[in-house]
């Protein structure tokens, strides 16, 4: 089969297209034909070299993936051959205290999809069988792609670690990224007040049309000063908070007495200062939150069915094109999500 993999960490010239040996399902597992895997900006840190995660040299990336089923390992019966279906992105023990709790991801078992095992940059990929979910109703193979991993992490910020709730008020960052545009959507369907920012003034109206009640170009706004405006010198609620040491001291100063910061990566950088006296003074709450566990995959899988809530695809392009798409979203680029298909 033909999979975009690299052989060494670096910039987005390390990726090649290459022939390498269709994988075969295991026991319990089922082999997939990849009709569209979205990117995600992980692949970037793993293509990097940052984080350091567990990987054999040479790998094929991909978090997110939805194809048809290509063929059965011994034991599965949930599945028939040809039948759409998309990948969680995630995978866990299943049976320790945490999984049991519904926190898959503190599992010790816990992988990603592309990270600790090969992803979907390929024509054909093994999942677990208990690991794929049916394509919901209606929806392409490209949008079942953009779905799972930025879903999964935003309802798991949003309504498990920061329990927004009718009447709050939540500011997301960066709402044309994959999470942001997810957290928009999903804040506007808890009955929160939307304030997001995007890079460019392109990316307003797409940020008002997801749910967005007030967007702020950060470009050429100052982030902080709008929020107090917005909110009457008072802060928001909850500050959805994924970029790092480029927001992290605003976001702060954003949150209201009481209120709550969840945050769930380090776009710009892992190191942030934080000043003590102004979290206990104002009794903040911060929340560390890493993708999700099964049942809000389901949860989200459930609302993406009923259209209650939609991914946003910026572009579909070839596998062949893996580079170019690491390039655009290195370079911010997008509204939604980018795609890749065989």
């Amino acid at each position: 089969m033909k999979a975009v993999l690299f052989r060494r960490h670096g910039g987005s010239e390390v990726l090649e297209l290459a022939d390498v040996t269709d994988p075969v399902p295991g026991p319990g597992e089922i082999l997939v034909r990849v009709k569209a895997c979205a990117l995600n900006h992980l692949d970037l840190w793993l293509r990097q070299g940052i984080p350091s995660y567990q990987m054999t040299l040479p790998h094929i990336p991909g978090c997110d993936v939805a194809g048809t089923v290509a063929a059965l390992g011994s034991g599965v019966t949930r599945w028939t051959v040809g039948e759409p279906v998309l990948l969680a992105p995630m995978a866990s023990c299943g049976t320790c205290d945490w999984c049991r709790a519904g926190q898959d991801s503190l599992c010790d078992a816990f992988r990603i999809r592309g990270a600790g095992m090969p992803g979907g940059y390929a024509e054909l990929t093994v999942a677990r069988a208990s690991d794929a979910l049916p394509l919901p109703p209606g929806l392409s193979f490209e949008a079942a792609a953009a779905f799972p991993l930025v879903f999964l992490t935003a309802w798991h910020m949003l309504v498990t670690r920061a329990g927004l709730s009718a009447g709050e008020t939540v500011l997301v960052h960066a709402a044309g990224s994959g999470v942001g545009h997810a957290a928009v959507q999903i804040a506007k369907h808890l009955g929160a007040t939307v304030y997001a920012t995007v890079g460019s003034d392109a990316k307003i109206e797409n940020a008002k049309a997801l749910g967005a009640d007030a967007v702020i170009p950060h470009h050429r706004e100052d982030i902080e000063a709008a929020v107090k405006a917005l909110t009457r010198s008072q802060g928001v609620d909850v500050v959805f908070e994924h970029v790092g040491p480029a927001t992290w001291e605003q976001s702060v100063r954003m949150v209201r007495k009481g209120g709550r910061l969840v945050t769930c990566g380090a776009t710009t950088g892992p190191s942030v200062p934080l000043d003590l006296r102004y979290v206990y003074s104002r009794q903040l709450t911060i929340l560390g939150s890493m993708m999700g566990g099964r049942g809000e995959l389901e949860a989200v899988h459930r609302l993406i069915g009923e259209q209650a809530l939609r991914p946003v695809v910026d572009t579909v392009l070839p596998l062949a094109k893996a580079r170019e798409a690491q390039e655009r979203m290195e370079r911010r680029e997008v509204f939604g999500k980018l795609v890749l298909v065989p």
